[in-house]
């Protein structure tokens, strides 16, 4: 039995004293571990502040401006634009620009003068279920509020309605909320997008990570140097294969969720396979460059481990964007993630088309090319 020990203890030590001395070893097992705290730490949170809304007065009111100003220093909601025309709701709520739209109706204050019941239509984005559903949480707190203290005030001045209020309407402001593109808040046809865009971008990393390693591991990477072969040509024969396996999981898991999940296909899908194609390649650049980096696929591995979980956490598939500090607010602009999320959902949902995704589109073929450039440059070096 202390022959084994001894054994063990011996394979144990040398096995720590070669991850200590690999200098890639050490910055996988330090680094990672501390990045990824710092990420869930800062961008974990499910509270919504600062909900971005338009709003739509047609008052123009003392009651209205007050109420308006409810929601504005609430900390739950940002008023961002003052709509005049109710066409322009839907547009700002299609390209992403709010969240939800209030509209006060022109005869608010003059009902609520009359004691009677006034409506307050808030009209919210339904394509983010748990978003819609803060959304319609905190708009009745709101409410709620809003009329308890325009009943105080009203029963200070006037004692005597304390018997004819109760009996009457329930409150002063009565809520009206509507969700579009999700109208019964199915928090399946948020995810199931998501989850497509999560399922191509981990199986083609994965894939593509292993390209290059794996020639390396077998010695045919000496031989293909010595070849008359450009890094181009070397890189489209090695990522093509994988970008043809991800048009494939694609198609084979929409179907499912639409036919499945019963998730709804508002858009177009020659838009959603298009944007598909620039989105893969930001994933498959990704994955070349990672190969490119480590010596055998177990490195390849962690290495694709470390870059998964930050951009799953940095996408808005789980916590929203808008609570990050503004310094991680800013490191997901280099996320294709978060792009394609946005670009799939609102192509299941909405039925949106290139004149609202355009900036998505732009912002992704970026990414992509510049991941591209990064993954052709390190593999023109590794071949020579």
């Amino acid at each position: 039995m202390g022959l084994l020990f001894l054994r063990v203890k011996v394979l144990l030590w040398k096995e720590v004293l070669q991850a200590l001395r690999d200098p890639r070893l050490r910055f996988l097992i330090i680094l990672p571990p501390l990045l990824q705290l710092v990420a869930f730490g800062y961008a974990a949170n499910l509270d919504l502040k600062n909900i971005p809304i338009a709003l739509y007065d047609e008052d123009h009111s003392a009651i209205s401006r007050e109420l308006a100003f409810a929601f504005a220093s609430s900390g739950y909601f940002r008023i961002v634009v003052n709509v005049r025309r109710p066409e322009e709701i839907a547009r700002l709520i299609d390209s992403g620009k709010v969240k939800a739209a209030i509209h006060f109706g022109p005869d608010l204050a003059a009902r609520i003068g009359s004691q009677r019941s006034a409506l307050v239509q808030v009209i919210v984005a339904g394509t983010d279920s748990n978003t819609a559903s803060l959304v319609q949480g905190y708009s009745l707190q709101i409410f709620e509020r809003f009329n308890r203290s325009r009943l105080e005030k009203l029963l200070n001045k006037n004692p005597s309605l304390k018997k004819i209020i109760p009996a009457g309407s329930k409150g002063i402001v009565q809520p009206e909320i509507r969700v579009w593109y999700n109208t019964d808040l199915v928090s399946r046809n948020f995810y199931i997008p998501g989850i497509i865009s999560l399922v191509i971008m981990v199986s083609v990393l994965n894939l593509t990570a292993m390209a290059v390693v794996r020639e390396k591991e077998v010695g045919t990477m000496e031989q293909i140097m010595v070849t008359p072969i450009k890094p181009v040509e070397f890189i489209l024969g090695k990522t093509i294969p994988f970008a043809l396996i991800g048009i494939f999981q694609v198609a084979l898991v929409s179907v499912a969720g639409v036919f499945w999940f019963g998730v709804p296909m508002r858009g177009s899908m020659v838009l959603l396979f298009f944007c598909l194609l620039i989105y893969i390649l930001s994933i498959l650049s990704l994955g070349l460059y990672i190969s490119t980096i480590s010596r055998n696929q177990q490195q390849a591995l962690v290495t694709t481990f470390f870059f998964t979980f930050p951009i799953i956490l940095l996408s808005g598939f789980i916590f929203p964007i808008a609570n990050m500090p503004l310094v991680i607010q800013y490191v997901t602009y280099v996320n294709p993630l978060r792009y394609f999320l946005v670009i799939i959902r609102d192509i299941f949902l909405k039925g949106s088309g290139v004149d609202i995704l355009w900036p998505q589109m732009a912002a992704l073929l970026a990414v992509g090319l510049a991941l591209m450039v990064l993954a052709v440059r390190r593999v023109g070096k590794t071949l020579d």
